[in-house]
């Protein structure tokens, strides 16, 4: 534990019905909801004004369209959220070589490690300055939370949202944890917060008074040690700057269960093609596959094959995960399928083209090796992916018309809503889905940037200490 608040956690809000609100102008102050739009897609982030109805992330989309029938509900656009978080990571390695992102939209950064800060005040300057700097570069908000560990300082930033910057005072954390719910620590989920309440634990002051060894007796060795010491603000892990990356996987999870075995297939294949694009943006490649099938009872098969070396050739992949599809009975019907690599590496093995025989390699003569998978044909890859062609919240453009987003398509029609980030609401229109003068776009930049526009560096930020009046504007 340190003595000054120098470990930050930035979490940026409704990260991704943020951007979609900043990039539409007719969406801004609206209730959006981002996720798969399916009848058994799940939420992957709400804006504000959709979880005043109740909405919130993994709940399934179903069920936020009962309770917020009028929101916008859009597909998520990944790689335009990877490019605004490039942006924001950016900005975090400016202020230290110590960045720990944990996802798109959330890391934590040791400023002391950059001499980015040293004590409370140059703190909630850097802290200050970053969330200026953020809206500046990408338009979009984000929360603040400084602290002397990197447990408080998530808490603080939980505390801070939407768009504050909350610093925990030093010597205030066991009187500021104290009351709070067992459920805001790490670790605790709705499981093991049930379990802790049915044992009569139901705040963090009572973690610490259960005693290490009741907890341990609770939750086990490691839960229970590391529970007590969280309970006591103890929390000595380092921000780590890199994470090793263990597995690289796709999945997707279907709308109707899949019962044709040629589609199953086929889908397979693909996922081992994206699976493979993603390991070669990586620069990585691995050992074993491994096959996810989730049936229509819901029960989940997972099935692996080690090869002799790593590799990221696409034929190879496609071929083990083809022969592990051949151990899996789908006649069922298929609800869920995925296609993975792990035992990574970052560096391919040369002589691995005929590896996928597997054991039958080492019999199989130089030169007879067996054919890769032909690719899949351009008309089965279309039928499969037709009903996806013009998605809501995607970016469009129209040769007269310009720049819009789909708002949704159906019936042999898509409709349109031409406007972009730095225009006023726009107008909609709707065209025929083979309309030849309507095409995919990439998004457009959320900022123009123009001097003079930054706004106070301390708008938004208080402070967290134990004392009745621990809040300050």
């Amino acid at each position: 534990m340190r003595n000054a608040p120098t470990i930050l956690h930035l979490d940026m809000d409704a990260f991704f019905a943020q951007a979609e609100q900043a990039s539409k102008p007719s969406l801004r102050g609206k209730a959006v909801v981002v996720g798969g739009l399916g009848p058994r897609g799940v939420v992957a982030t709400a804006s504000y004004e959709a979880r005043v109805f109740g909405v919130h992330s993994a709940m399934p989309m179903a069920q936020a369209r009962r309770l917020a029938p009028n929101a916008a509900y859009l597909v998520p656009r990944f790689a335009f959220y990877r490019s605004i978080s490039e942006q924001v990571m950016a900005l975090l390695r400016a202020l230290s070589p110590l960045v720990e992102p944990l996802s798109l939209d959330e890391a934590f950064v040791d400023l002391e490690a950059g001499e980015a800060a040293w004590d409370r005040d140059s703190a909630r300057l850097a802290g200050a300055r970053l969330r200026t700097d953020i809206r500046a570069v990408t338009g979009l908000t984000g929360s603040v939370g400084l602290a002397s560990c990197k447990m408080l300082a998530k808490i603080a930033s939980e505390e801070a949202k939407p768009d504050g910057l909350v610093l925990i005072e030093p010597g205030t954390e066991r009187q500021l944890l104290g009351p709070m719910p067992v459920r805001t620590l790490p670790g605790v989920g709705p499981a093991t917060g049930d379990h802790l309440r049915r044992a009569g634990i139901t705040t963090v002051d009572e973690i610490a008074e259960a005693g290490e060894d009741e907890l341990v007796r609770l939750l086990g060795k490691a839960h229970g040690h590391a529970l007590h010491a969280m309970a006591l603000a103890r929390d000595d892990r380092p921000v780590v700057a890199e994470r090793e990356t263990k597995s690289v996987s796709v999945e997707d999870t279907y709308d109707v269960d899949i019962h044709d075995r040629v589609r199953v297939e086929l889908e397979v294949q693909r996922l081992a093609d994206r699976c493979v694009r993603r390991l070669r943006e990586a620069g990585l490649s691995g050992r074993t596959i491994v096959l996810k099938v989730r049936r229509y009872d819901f029960s989940t098969l997972t099935r692996s094959e080690t090869l002799r070396g790593p590799t990221d050739d696409p034929a190879v992949i496609r071929e083990a995960a083809a022969r592990l599809l051949g151990s899996v009975d789908t006649t069922g019907g298929v609800r869920l399928l995925g296609v993975g690599v792990s035992g990574l590496a970052d560096f391919t093995q040369e002589d691995l083209f005929a590896q996928a025989a597997g054991a039958r390699a080492d019999e199989v003569a130089e030169g007879h090796a067996e054919e890769p998978a032909a690719e899949e044909p351009a008309p089965a890859r279309a039928a499969v992916h037709a009903e996806h062609e013009w998605r809501p919240g995607h970016d469009v453009r129209h040769a007269e018309l310009g720049h819009g987003w789909v708002q949704g398509s159906g019936l042999g029609r898509v409709t349109v809503r031409f406007e972009t980030p730095q225009s006023q609401p726009g107008r909609v229109r709707t065209f025929r889905t083979d309309d030849p003068q309507l095409a995919p776009a990439d998004p457009l930049p959320l900022v123009r940037r123009r001097p003079g526009e930054d706004e106070e560096a301390t708008e938004g930020t208080r402070e967290l200490s134990a004392e009745p009046d621990r809040c300050t504007e």
